[in-house]
């Protein structure tokens, strides 16, 4: 998790929870504050999702909960990457 994202729990947790309190704060509007929260859930769940074992599948999961990577592109990554380890699944079954 990166320092701006511990930064903004640490004052989340300070307001009380109150993401209209944060909005104030930091001077945006409820839903850009409600959209972050939303992104570090998602950030944070890929973190705990045990069944999610490969490396490449949980960065690109943090990406696109980080908002750095938009669904499509997330999609078609991960149906590249699920051909790649199939065909090397195939591959080893084979020798």
């Amino acid at each position: 998790m990166r320092d701006d994202d511990l930064a903004f729990i640490k004052r989340f947790i300070l307001a009380s929870g109150s993401l209209k309190e944060i909005a104030r704060v930091y001077g945006v509007s409820y839903p850009t504050v409600r959209l972050r929260l939303d992104r570090l859930i998602a950030k944070i769940q890929v973190t705990e999702d045990q069944e999610i074992a490969s490396p490449f599948e949980r960065a690109a999961r943090g990406q696109l909960a980080d908002g750095r990577l938009d669904t499509e592109t997330f999609n078609l990554l991960m149906q590249a990457h699920q051909e790649e380890m199939e065909d090397r699944h195939d591959t080893a079954d084979r020798q």
